[in-house]
């Protein structure tokens, strides 16, 4: 038997160290080839870690929100054969995660077990009972059950690892007893401690960047967007097969489009460590996409070489990629001004945090029929307030209310965004 300590590769782009995520793997698991090991990130693109050997994890190297640098041990494995660490490398220098070390003997590296007393290292189930507001080691579809059967997890024993607690546990616990209980009125207790790490983290420290370096300016004006939605009908219901679902943001991206040129301070991006706004021709739309991991802005790159139909294609294929976690660095780079929308769930009006180093964020909330006055009577118009943020040591607010404006106009003249 033999050691193979597995270190963290060069994931390219330069990165020099990453941040360990999530583990996949306890000491003591069985893994396989290609097992899924550990997540890292570097930047906003996470990583799969997987064993390129077979073997028993014998030690881990690092807890999520730690930085692990390239070439550094992430995991260490006993395997068939030689392995390959080397010789002179003794035992005190592995960190061996176990409950009962005396249950583990391990032969020099390179080497094989010596007499009859020498072990295996051996998976040793333990049972562990937790205490109320203790916080159990569970899987998240094991948590999402127990809440499902409204049973608390620090009542039941887990018989895997350092007392995980597995579905076969909880099947045991309903045996023994365990109830739900009987009334929806029962006092809760305990507090979840969860640690800001990997992409949710990384997100925290770009928006408070963003707000503490950036003096906002809002702004939200409504728009009619009656006649917009009656063309989108009638283009989705006329489209071929192949042409993706309309939605209302290639029609905003198309007013960007038209608009920026007259203001280019919007389209841009401000170096204040330097003092330079780099103004930008090229339209780098920013597409802020909801992910499992949280909040990412893929990029469309040169909207405004785009018809409609290209964009929805190229924003359904981008936001795929980020919700997928499979997005590139080019991918999540080079926006020139961000748009982000609830849709649906847009609200009347939001606030939103500028994409630092940009200087402008445009957020189209709900489309809401309600009642309007026009020529002195009420009719019922499809509206949609638009919000926006703009960077105030860039934009001045006059600028902006009139860049809004001109946006409002187009989209509710929706012939005005394809007529040169």
């Amino acid at each position: 038997m033999g050691s193979y300590v597995f270190k963290l590769p060069d994931v390219g782009e330069g990165t020099a160290e990453a941040e360990i995520v999530a583990w996949h793997v306890a000491v003591g698991d069985h893994v396989s080839e290609d097992q899924h090991l550990v997540d890292v990130m570097t930047d906003k693109a996470t990583v799969e870690m997987t064993s390129p050997v077979a073997g028993v994890v014998i030690s881990r190297h690092g807890e999520p929100g730690e930085m692990a640098s390239v070439g550094a041990p992430l995991v260490e494995l006993e395997i068939e054969g030689e392995g390959n660490k080397r010789a002179e490398k003794t035992i005190e220098s592995k960190k061996v995660e176990t409950t009962n070390p005396s249950t583990i003997s391990l032969a020099p590296s390179g080497g094989e077990r010596k007499g009859k007393g020498a072990m295996k290292p051996e998976r040793k189930e333990t049972i562990s009972s937790h205490k109320f507001g203790d916080k159990p080691l569970a899987s998240p579809a094991v948590r999402r059950r127990a809440q499902e059967l409204g049973i608390e997890l620090q009542f039941v024993s887990g018989s895997g690892p350092a007392g995980r607690i597995s579905h076969e546990d909880l099947d045991a616990y309903i045996a023994g007893g365990g109830r739900a209980p009987s009334s929806r009125y029962v006092a809760r207790d305990g507090v979840e401690e969860i640690k800001i790490i990997g992409l949710r983290r990384k997100i925290a420290e770009k928006m408070q960047e963003a707000k503490r370096r950036i003096p906002h300016f809002a702004y939200v004006e409504e728009v009619d967007m009656t006649e917009l939605e009656s063309l989108r009908a009638h283009l989705n219901a006329t489209k071929r097969a192949e042409q993706p679902k309309l939605s209302v943001l290639p029609f905003l991206i198309r007013a960007l489009v038209r608009v920026l040129p007259d203001f280019p301070q919007v389209n841009a991006r401000f170096d204040d460590d330097a003092g330079i706004v780099h103004r930008f021709a090229a339209v780098h739309a920013g597409i802020a996409t909801q992910t499992p991991n949280g909040l990412i802005v893929p990029v469309l790159r040169h909207a405004e070489a785009h018809d409609v139909w290209d964009m929805a294609a190229e924003i359904a294929r981008i936001a795929a990629l980020a919700r997928d976690g499979k997005a590139s660095r080019d991918d999540l780079t080079g926006s020139t001004i961000t748009i982000t929308s609830l849709g649906a769930l847009g609200g009347v009006a939001t606030t939103p945090i500028i994409n630092h180093p940009e200087v402008a964020i445009i957020g189209p909330n709900a489309v809401v029929e309600r009642p309007v006055i026009r020529d002195g009577q009420i009719v019922a118009r499809k509206m949609m307030n638009i919000s926006s943020s703009f960077d105030h040591r860039v934009v001045d607010g006059y600028d902006a209310a009139l860049f809004i404006q001109r946006i409002k106009a187009m989209l509710e003249h929706p012939a005005t965004l394809f007529m040169d």
